[in-house]
């Protein structure tokens, strides 16, 4: 497809530091930029997308993040304004919540509308206020998994502009490479007879489980295992104090925020996730597609692709007992074991690429501008 210039789509961004939504947004404005003009608005001090996409795609600089007291500052909802006022765009892209609560402030005031896609990244219903007053002005609300979609439509979420697009993975980047165990291993002091388990996720106990996690993983009993932690604030205060209490000083590694997680997973054996809250869940995949057999909770849309037994192993959300015995299991499998299920993994990871992912963006974009 040739690439159409007249096409014009601003991506929203709030906020800086990386996560799932951080590497979504990232993917999908490099992505789309390959078919339509594409510009991202993002806060100033957002360096991790800076750096990836500076001289790649124009940059829009709006909000100033001082944490809480943003929502204050009207002077980040008039520089957003003035960026759509000028920008003359067809379709404004909201790839957070947040990032739509200032788009929805602004709007009103826009003489020229341009179409407007939310993103819904979980099935948690927002309250009747927010609904009607925030996603009404949305023309399409993309989910990222079939199971939220569901999960919207029977609560009656605007079930007619619901659009399931399920976020992808880069499979240029997260594949079976054997070459980074050692080097891996040697740069976090790990063991050759050690199984190490790594869970990637921001360090938010209430919606991403670490609490459950790490009580399983003390609960395992193992005196050859480690647990490695990776997210931002992984190696803050609160989770070493978590860890101290539970006596996991010397099993649990906190490396804080990596961009190198591709390289990690290839140094561990196993990948473990005790999540509450998800929407496709793309660490998991992340670490289905490098190879790794994985234990998850099934939270959000995970259920639509991992099978217990098959491609990994799952339990149900909160179920500490099961993610301890799910681990057992995993710790015990033979080298026939372990290698059928990787690959089932790889197989199963590679149905999420990005550019099937892409595919469903071009024809949404494609499809509101009536081209």
């Amino acid at each position: 497809m040739e690439k159409n210039n007249n096409i014009r789509i601003l991506e929203i961004i709030d906020s800086h530091g990386w996560c799932g939504t951080k590497e979504q947004t990232y993917l999908l404005t490099k992505k789309l930029s390959k078919y339509f003009h594409v510009e991202l608005a993002l806060a100033y001090d957002h360096k991790e997308m800076i750096q990836r996409l500076e001289g790649k795609v124009p940059l829009k600089f709006y909000e100033i993040d001082n944490g809480s007291k943003r929502r204050f500052n009207i002077k980040n909802y008039l520089r957003l304004y003035k960026i759509i006022k000028e920008g003359n765009y067809n379709i404004v892209i909201a790839n957070s919540s947040w990032a739509f609560n200032y788009l929805r402030v602004v709007y009103p005031f826009l003489k020229e509308k341009p179409k407007i896609v939310a993103m819904r990244r979980s099935g948690y219903i927002p309250s009747p206020i927010s609904k009607h007053l925030k996603y009404s002005i949305a023309d399409k609300i993309v989910v990222v998994s079939k199971d939220v979609t569901e999960e919207l439509k029977e609560n009656n979420f605007y079930p007619e502009k619901l659009v399931t697009i399920e976020s992808g993975i880069d499979l240029s980047r997260f594949k079976p490479l054997s070459i980074y165990r050692k080097q891996v291993r040697k740069e976090l002091g790990l063991k050759d007879d050690e199984k190490v388990f790594i869970n990637v996720a921001n360090w938010q106990p209430w919606r991403k489980g670490q609490d459950i996690l790490l009580k399983a993983f003390r609960d395992l009993n193992c005196d050859k295992c480690k647990l490695i932690l990776v997210g931002n604030n992984t190696n803050g205060e609160e989770s070493r104090k978590m860890i101290r209490e539970l006596g996991l000083e010397d099993k649990v590694l906190t490396l804080g925020f990596r961009s190198d997680v591709d390289k990690l997973l290839q140094g561990v054996d196993f990948f473990v996730m005790a999540s509450n809250s998800e929407g496709i869940a793309g660490a998991l995949l992340q670490a289905m597609a490098s190879g790794k057999v994985v234990l998850s909770t099934l939270a959000g849309g995970i259920g639509e692709y991992l099978k217990e037994g098959y491609n990994g192993f799952a339990v149900s959300v909160g179920d500490q007992k099961g993610l301890t015995e799910k681990m057992k299991i995993m710790l015990f499998l033979s080298e026939d074991e372990y290698k059928k299920i990787s690959e089932k993994a790889v197989e199963t990871a590679k149905e999420y690429s990005f550019d099937k992912t892409t595919e469903k963006w071009v024809k949404l974009i494609k499809d509101l501008v009536g081209c």
